[in-house]
């Protein structure tokens, strides 16, 4: 599958960045511009079924582990960095396993490869109750989301998936009736092929509960030379949350040898 993406600077080694559920590249456009000042070629890109990604019935991390060796080979990418954010994360840890000796470094923002339990169930219900060819603004959209989601910051991220159709109805970017269907896989489980011995970044948000203690010697299992880094006052949204302390974590990683 042909993504969608963003490329920032021109210059240095190539740096691929995947987004998580219901997300899109724009999420990463304020943050990536630094990231770039690093030294880096910056790739964000759409993963399936997102942004403005082709939309697939199959929807699991082989075919977007697929997606990005597919992604990297089109643009002859030598040595990347791969960094990927919850699903995003997901989607490196399985390509990670399949490609050794392609990529350079990992850093897996705020997920693990263990399953998780679905729990986007009352988003996905309120984006499918929201009356698509009746709302008039994101106004009117957030009004009536409102009732599904009470967190105003939550609203936005999901509502800056909508869009304007040619024919002037709102529609959703991302592939609603699929990440419906099979929401399920987005927390599905990334099993140990290969130990992976690459340097590897695990950052989470103190705030958030993806990461715990008590999974660290599992994902130690899998990736034996992994650094793990909490960074404060941040929850699963870490790069947003606190952008700048983001960037010096990562960018103190990279530069290691």
């Amino acid at each position: 599958m042909k993504l969608n993406y963003k490329k920032i600077n021109e210059v240095g080694q190539p740096l691929v960045i995947l987004h998580g559920v219901f997300g899109s590249l724009d999420n990463w456009a304020t943050v990536s511009k630094s990231i770039a000042d690093l030294g880096y070629v910056v790739y964000l890109v759409d993963q399936r079924n997102h942004g403005r990604s082709p939309h697939s019935d199959e929807f699991t991390y082989e075919a977007m582990a697929a997606d990005l060796a597919e992604f990297i080979a089109d643009h002859a990418l030598q040595n990347p960095v791969l960094v990927g954010h919850s699903m995003g994360g997901k989607t490196v840890m399985q390509y990670a396993q399949a490609h050794p000796g392609i990529y350079d470094k990992l850093v897996i923002v705020d997920i693990g490869p263990k399953a998780y339990p679905p729990h986007h169930g009352d988003l996905i219900a309120g984006l499918n109750a929201l009356p698509l060819a009746e709302i008039e603004s994101r106004q009117q959209a957030d009004e009536l989301f409102s009732a599904y989601e009470p967190n105003l910051g939550v609203r936005q991220f999901l509502l800056k998936n909508l869009y304007r159709t040619d024919a002037g109805s709102y529609d959703f970017r991302f592939n609603l009736p699929v990440l419906n269907a099979l929401q399920a896989n987005f927390g599905a489980e990334i099993p140990k092929l290969r130990t992976i011995t690459e340097p590897t970044l695990f950052v989470r948000g103190a705030l958030s509960q993806y990461i715990k203690e008590e999974d660290w010697p599992e994902i130690l299992e899998m990736f034996p030379q992994a650094e793990l880094v909490a960074i404060p006052k941040a929850g699963h949204w870490v790069h947003a949350e606190q952008p700048t302390r983001f960037v010096e974590v990562l960018g103190e990683f990279l530069k290691k040898g």
